[in-house]
């Protein structure tokens, strides 16, 4: 009987379908060429693109720097096409002699499982069963090659194995749409950034799905398209292009025809469809300010909204650079981020306008574009941008304009939260934004979902894990402006909302509200975040389930993350094998008094034991870029660490203390800077924030170390909020401490508060309480020192705070 004939692999032709001709395979995760058609010998082209390169079977478009087909063997190539397309054999196709030997095949021979079945089965047949006795045992092999400690991770292994294919699908289809975007007709929206390449394909995919609800407002995504294409050409005017007084091509003669650069490196940019039109559009965005280059930075102060998403996308769109300045900075600290990523122009709330006042002067010295995001009576020199935006039309801008030459070109300023000192502006990639696609789906979130984000946009987890990552999958995200606890079941209720993405103490203001009827018969089912401690995981899960907490850990400008797909309590991520294999990092010995890794003699660094805090590091490659902040590179150092493991290896330096248990799940210890010595001990601020915030009658606690004339090292003080309507019962709280810490992690001062200091992405406000101290004669709020001869807290009065300067008070 004959074979039926071999099935066609048609992977590529559907990852690329503008790629005409025949496709070969060659060695390598994700590596596609395009080979010549079957009627032509043209040479292929290859030009060095995105990361390390890409090789090209079709001349580029004269305006792009994208090609028409693509072999990804760079950053986007490796990241997001790690897979490779396993061929399966044919069910005719006979096993091969390995497999025949296994199953104990032989020729003439029943084989050594057949020969007790082979009077009643066929031997083919017996063949199968044998195969599907072994396949577990196979499966197990190379697990009984491991060390006998991995043993107790084994009973995690079916989960890690179902987040390992989950994350290989993953930058499958990120690979995929990279591919797509690559063979795009360059001047179509899609052959845009990442950022403008997918909102261009969900407008066509779910055109009338609901992506935003901000209040009473909803809009779908074919209306965030429409919206961020005039923003786009309203930034485009203010570059200098004229479109035309119906918005379209405005004729022959574009300036800069086929020179176009990449605008993420700030090089001048130029097309067609448009013309230069000199200095017309300074006089729109700001007066006196000189017009906007290619490839410029402009800055966002505004709240979160969807104003905020349509400049952000239309920025993209234009090829320009985005800033997120956190709402909260005034005077030196706004000028300091303003500088510090080179903003060439702001756009702010007409709200702030108020309290910019002050502030106006030096910004307009500084040359910026000042735009109001909405009407209002604006100061000289501020224009309406949203009525500039409104008046433009809201077709699709070519993609060539906002398409980088290297996916690791800048493409986003996020700064830091400032919780040590100035905010940096870290530098985020258009590698990063396409990874950022990826979140939800990782977390095993769908497009019928819907998402609530009440979270700051210019945070990292609101903006790319909020926003990009629910445009990855093409979701509903409910976007509120600022978080309420009393408003939030309603809001789930109203909307329907199924995941709630949370920071910080997000989830303990929850479970401080009274009862409410809302709270019940929500259909939240998952709670995405980071930041929670165990206590109020547990409080949280109790009160508001059944639902799943999805704990993770990540840095703004860091190349690692991790994910607790387990749903361990606890637990920030997994440090299995699987996991490692495809997202590498390290917990390395850490020495708290010098600040540095600990090294063997041979000047390498050392992996922890399980149990032991370690500094967790990431190996920088192309994979896995890290690209510092915008300044000089002294804002880097000590984020690098080099000859970790051998000789010129570098890895990045997250500053985050991790402990791996013998599960290999990971716990959050502490940051570098705020675990602190005392008595010649480590002492680790979030252990000892923990036993506090088992007392029923303290609601908040911020623990951190103050120094103390005449002693070495850091002294334990915690600030205490009391939990409604308890009082503080000094004596409990020394016993409880006394039976659960040690005496050198015992804090030696304590400060009542009517609430914590916070940042407005709601981290504690450590460094700041560390250098207000505990002087009584300075500090309102009540005080209280250790007195270790009398075994109890006690009122720190002016006497006591003389008496322990001069030494005559033990601590």
């Amino acid at each position: 009987m004959p074979k039926p004939p071999k099935p066609r692999n048609n992977l590529e032709d559907r990852h690329n379908p503008g790629i005409q001709g025949r496709r070969e395979h060659r060695p390598g995760p994700g590596r596609v060429r395009a080979a010549s058609s079957p009627g032509g010998s043209a040479p292929r082209a290859e030009r060095r693109l995105w990361g390390e390169g890409w090789e090209s079977g079709a001349a580029p478009h004269p305006h792009s720097s994208r090609v028409s087909a693509l072999r990804p063997c760079g950053v986007v190539g490796a990241w997001v096409g790690m897979g490779v397309c396993q061929r399966t054999r044919a069910p005719w196709k006979e096993k091969s002699q390995l497999e025949r030997a296994a199953l104990g095949f032989r020729k003439g021979g029943s084989g050594m499982f057949a020969s007790g079945w082979n009077q009643t089965v066929p031997i083919e047949e017996a063949g199968s069963m044998a195969a599907l006795l072994l396949l577990p045992l196979l499966l197990l092999l190379p697990l009984l090659l491991l060390k006998l400690h991995l043993w107790p991770q084994l009973r995690w292994l079916p989960a890690d194995l179902a987040f390992a294919v989950r994350a290989l699908c993953c930058k499958r289809a990120l690979r995929a749409r990279a591919l797509a975007a690559a063979a795009a007709d360059p001047e179509g929206p899609e052959g845009g950034c990442s950022l403008a390449w997918r909102l261009a394909e969900l407008a066509q995919q779910r055109a009338a799905h609901t992506f935003l609800i901000h209040g009473s407002r909803r809009f779908s995504y074919s209306e965030a398209e429409r919206e961020s294409n005039r923003a786009a050409r309203a930034f485009l005017r203010a570059l200098g292009w004229d479109w035309g007084p119906d918005g379209g091509d405005s004729g022959e003669g574009s300036a800069g025809e086929g020179e176009r650069a990449a605008p993420g490196a700030g090089d001048a940019a130029a097309g067609s469809g448009a013309e230069f039109a000199g200095g017309d559009g300074a006089a729109r965005g700001g007066g006196a300010a000189a017009p906007l280059s290619p490839g410029a930075t402009v800055a966002l102060l505004l709240p979160a909204g969807p104003e905020f998403l349509w400049l952000w996308f239309g920025l993209a769109k234009a090829g320009l650079r985005t800033a997120f300045v956190p709402t909260a900075l005034r005077r030196g600290p706004l000028l300091h981020c303003l500088r510090s990523c080179g903003a060439r122009a702001l756009v702010l709330a007409p709200e702030f306008l108020e309290s910019l006042e002050p502030d106006l002067p030096a910004l307009r010295a500084m040359g910026l574009h000042l735009w109001a995001a909405g009407p209002g009576t604006h100061p000289a020199g501020i224009s309406d941008l949203l009525a500039e935006v409104s008046a433009e039309v809201d077709g699709p801008v070519p993609g060539y304009l906002s398409s980088p030459q290297s996916i690791t070109d800048t493409c986003l300023y996020i700064f830091t939260s400032g919780t040590t000192g100035l905010p940096k502006a870290a530098r985020i990639s258009h590698l990063k934004i396409l990874q950022c696609q990826g979140f939800y789906q990782l977390c095993g979130v769908h497009q019928e979902d819907v998402i609530y984000l009440a979270l700051p946009l210019y945070h990292m987890s609101g903006s790319l894990l909020g926003i990009v990552g629910c445009m990855g999958i093409g979701a509903t995200v409910v976007l509120k402006s600022k978080f309420s606890a009393g408003q939030f079941w309603e809001d789930c209720q109203q909307h329907r909302v199924t995941v709630f993405q949370y920071i910080g103490e997000l989830c303990r203001y929850l479970v401080n509200q009274p009862p409410s009827k809302a709270e019940r018969g929500h259909k939240v089912r998952l709670a995405v975040g980071s930041g929670l401690r165990p206590d109020t995981w547990e409080r949280f899960v109790r009160r508001f389930g059944p639902l799943q907490v999805l704990e993770t850990y990540g840095l703004t400008e860091g190349n690692v993350a991790t994910i607790n797909y387990t749903g361990q309590r606890g637990a920030v991520g997994r440090a299995s094998w699987l996991y490692k294999h495809i997202f590498p990092f390290s917990l390395i010995r850490y020495d708290v008094t010098t600040g540095e890794p600990i090294r063997d003699p041979q000047g390498h660094c050392m992996a922890t034991s399980p149990g032991e805090p370690g500094l967790l590091v990431a190996p920088v490659s192309q994979q896995s870029p890290f690209l510092g902040y915008a300044g000089g590179p002294e804002l880097a150092q000590g984020k690098l660490l080099k000859d970790v493991f051998r000789p010129g290896d570098v890895f990045f330096n997250t500053g985050d203390l991790l402990v791996c248990d013998d599960q290999g799940f990971l716990r959050f210890h502490d940051r570098t800077g705020d675990t602190f010595r005392w008595k010649g001990e480590n002492v680790a601020t979030t252990e000892v924030a923990e036993v506090f915030e088992a007392l029923d009658f303290l609601q908040e606690v911020n623990v951190y170390g103050v120094t103390v004339p005449g002693h070495e090292g850091r002294a334990g003080m915690a600030a205490l909020v009391l939990r409604p309507p308890h009082a503080l019962d000094l004596m409990q709280l020394y016993t409880h401490v006394s039976e659960n810490l040690p005496p050198y992690a015992r804090p030696r001062f304590l400060r009542l508060q009517e609430s914590l200091a916070t940042t407005e992405t709601f981290k504690q406000q450590k460094v700041r309480m560390a250098n207000e101290g505990f002087d009584p004669s300075t500090l309102s709020d009540p005080l209280y020192v250790l007195d270790q001869a009398v075994g109890a807290y006690l009122p720190l009065t002016t006497a006591r705070y003389s008496a322990l300067l001069a030494g005559n008070l033990r601590i």
